[in-house]
């Protein structure tokens, strides 16, 4: 690391042999089919074909394996078909001969069949291309793979899962396999979603279900078990005796655009706050996992939910941005929250007391999507700091993925130059290599300032200066502090590295069999039971959404509830994504 370069330890197989280990499956030697449901629709050609072009192009999908199968009601054609994706999958007009190349040959995997989603006719027709392409591939028969992905609405699953039951399973098992991948909406309570559940698990066994929930495969999602279980110096600050609170964050700059009519039959606390916000909750909360077995993993997720204690009508603040009705696809009368700030506390004694704050909205004054955890103030704090803000350590999800820890960190002046020096030249083995680089004004000692910190490093400042949040001495004569980070800017640090669409991941764990990062039946359940009762006195009108302008921070509620949770907010501080 005394070179400045950093590398990468290749582990990506660890988990595949985990997985062969633990399982003791047959060999997976057949060919693989994907059969892309509601394949016109743009959920199909805007996320599920570019994300299986990306996999062919990383080789992931090999052409002398895999075809891929469009399916749907709209009567075209092949060649209509892959003309209707082309777009989608090289956007611009910049594509090499070589992209190109990978394009046509990709778009050539492609074949398409037209059917209703509830007759025999169509599913047949679909079962007979498949089998031919098994075929054709010398694929001993029951050791191929056929991968159902239901780019659909949630009310066609029980009549799709069906006809697949009836007319398209594999026929015997010899190392191969049948998987449906469904997408949320899971039902819009606990009722519809258990009846949902029932219906396809009358069909389909467990293993073979994967409900995806894009968010689980979002990089710094991913990362949360490894930043949290792999790294010594979280380990005893992660509990109530240090964090006061947590934000679980998602806003977005922009408002229903057309998608009003549909939304209106969901809101933000279905859409987002219940299934993507709730998953990350999860990571954030649960207990270390005894293995890497996805069912172990799964099992911690269930234990969090099931500790959730009933939501407080207090505790929820509810919004409506000013304009949202004026959509021709809203009735006039919507009771449906664009904005919701929900606090979530959980029984146990790691988070006992600690409140959850979990908040989503539309046509705010940002986008973003983070976690924030806040530290609890410093005993006896001698160097009056509090007046600054506390320790915070946040994870940007989107956009700009980064990692970043607010330090308090006081440094006499004459001293300054030794401590950045050693900083620099430490090169023991980094497990989390952080950039700092904040630029203060009126100075040319700290003007732009590289960092890379090894373990030991982070651990003197956890434990001797203070967690996390970030006060450096400002340059000049006198000994005041201004806040700094220590950062890992995923743009800056790895330059050059693309880092993957959440859909890509998943649909890889999918065909690999990992279900880690999909939501069991009994995860799905326990997650509605916390939010039904609270959507249906919404449903029911009993809880009416504050109207807020366009371009806000939401409903001044919400503010206000932050601050009795306990949050208290840094004034003056703003986090600049590094530059270098």
């Amino acid at each position: 690391m005394g070179s400045g370069c950093w590398t990468i330890e290749k582990r990506s197989n660890l988990r595949n042999e985990f997985l062969s280990r633990e399982s003791g499956s047959v060999p997976e030697t057949g060919c693989l089919s994907v059969v892309v449901l509601g394949a016109s629709g743009d959920l199909a050609k805007k996320k599920t074909f570019p994300a299986l072009f990306n996999l062919y192009r990383q080789g992931f999908l090999l052409s002398n394996e895999v075809h891929i199968f469009g399916y749907a009601r709209t009567k075209i054609s092949d060649d209509e078909l892959r003309n209707r994706i082309r777009g989608f999958l090289i956007q611009g007009k910049g594509a090499s001969d070589e992209q190109l190349e990978e394009l046509s040959k990709f778009l050539q995997l492609i074949k398409y069949v037209s059917g209703s989603y509830d007759s025999a006719e169509g599913f047949q027709l679909l079962d007979k291309e498949i089998s031919e392409h098994e075929v054709s591939k010398k694929t001993i028969e029951g050791s191929s793979r056929r991968l159902f992905y239901f780019a659909l609405p949630p009310s066609v699953y029980p009549s799709v899962c069906k006809m697949i039951k009836n007319y398209c399973m594999n026929k015997s098992d010899l190392g191969g396999w049948t998987r449906i991948v469904v997408e949320k909406p899971f039902g819009k309570d606990l009722d519809s979603s258990e009846k949902l559940s029932d219906q396809i698990g009358e069909l389909f066994e467990e293993p073979q279900i994967y409900r995806i929930d894009h968010y689980l495969g979002k990089e710094l999602v991913q990362n949360l078990l490894v930043l949290r279980f792999a790294n010594r110096f979280f380990m005893p600050l992660w509990n109530r005796d240090n964090i006061d609170n947590v934000q679980i964050v998602f806003r977005e700059d922009f408002g229903t655009e057309g998608r009003g009519g549909y939304f209106d039959e969901y809101g933000i606390i279905r859409d987002i706050i219940q299934n993507h916000l709730l998953q990350v909750f999860c990571l954030v909360a649960m207990e270390k996992p005894g293995s890497l077995k996805p069912e172990r993993i799964r099992d911690e997720k269930v234990k969090v939910l099931q500790s959730v204690l009933p939501i407080k009508d207090e505790e929820v603040v509810l919004g409506q941005y000013d304009g949202y009705k004026d959509d021709p696809t809203v009735p006039d009368n919507s009771n449906t929250p664009t904005f919701a700030t929900v606090v979530l506390r959980i029984h146990s004694e790691r988070w006992e007391g600690v409140p959850f704050i979990l908040k989503a909205g539309k046509a705010l004054n940002s986008r973003k999507a983070e976690i924030r955890v806040q530290f609890k103030d410093v005993p006896g704090d001698i160097f009056k700091c509090q007046k600054q803000g506390r320790n915070e350590f946040v994870i940007r999800l989107q956009p700009k993925e980064a990692m970043y820890m607010k330090l308090t960190f006081l440094v006499p002046e004459v001293r300054a130059e030794t401590l950045w020096s050693r900083v620099a030249k430490h090169d023991h083995p980094v497990v989390l290599d952080f950039l700092s680089c904040k630029k203060l004004k009126g100075s040319k000692l700290y003007n732009v300032v590289k960092v890379k910190c090894s373990v030991s490093l982070l651990s003197y400042i956890a434990h001797r200066l203070d967690y996390s949040l970030m006060q450096v001495k400002q340059p000049g004569l006198e000994m005041s502090t201004v806040q700094s980070e220590l950062d890992l800017s995923y743009g800056q640090r790895y330059q050059g590295l693309t880092i993957p669409e959440a859909y890509e991941r998943l649909i890889l764990d999918t065909i690999r069999g990992d279900q880690q990062h999909f939501v069991r039946r009994d995860e799905l359940k326990a997650a509605w039971e916390i939010f039904t009762p609270l959507l249906h006195r919404i449903d029911n009108g009993e809880l009416k959404p504050t109207l807020y302008q366009p371009g806000s921070r939401g409903p001044e509620e919400a503010d206000q509830l932050l601050e009795r949770s306990g949050y208290v907010q840094t004034h003056g501080y703003i986090w600049i994504p590094p530059t270098l």
